[in-house]
């Protein structure tokens, strides 16, 4: 029986990103991911260019993966905000599914509208907070 966590982080773009290069970006991803055994998603805050990232697998996986996502340059403040073990994947049929927001766009969900403040970016969110906005993937209010 294979043992499953989910590695949950946010970073700060070190560059505004085109569609081309967040396509490029995500195709990438989703190649490795397969390769790996790895599902996940990742949120896109084209307001700030935050990144908001979930990833599910093998421990051993996630965890040879995480340091080289630090060490990104196209990231800065990467924050580990959760890793710990799940009883099941919330994203198995995603490689790495994908969202781009707006500040407007995050304020007009449901649920959420109060939940960021005001110039507050992805790498602001607490644990407990990471965990809501999964809870509103997880639940489908939030995919494209």
């Amino acid at each position: 029986m294979s043992s499953l966590i989910h590695l949950i982080y946010a970073s700060l773009g070190t560059q505004d990103f085109s569609a081309d290069q967040l396509t490029d970006l995500l195709q990438k991803a989703r190649e490795a991911n397969g390769r790996l055994g790895l599902t996940g998603m990742l949120l896109y805050s084209q307001s700030d260019r935050s990144f908001f990232q979930v990833l599910e697998g093998e421990p051993a996986d996630l965890d040879r993966l995480y340091p080289k996502i630090a060490a990104d340059a196209r990231h800065s403040k990467v924050t580990l905000l959760i890793r710990e073990a799940i009883a099941k994947r919330t994203f198995g049929e995603w490689t790495m599914g994908f969202t781009s927001v707006t500040w407007p766009q995050l304020q007009s969900i449901p649920g959420l509208n109060d939940f960021f403040r005001e110039r507050s970016c992805l790498v602001d969110l607490d644990p407990g907070r990471a965990k809501k906005l999964l809870a509103a993937f997880a639940d489908g209010r939030w995919r494209s």
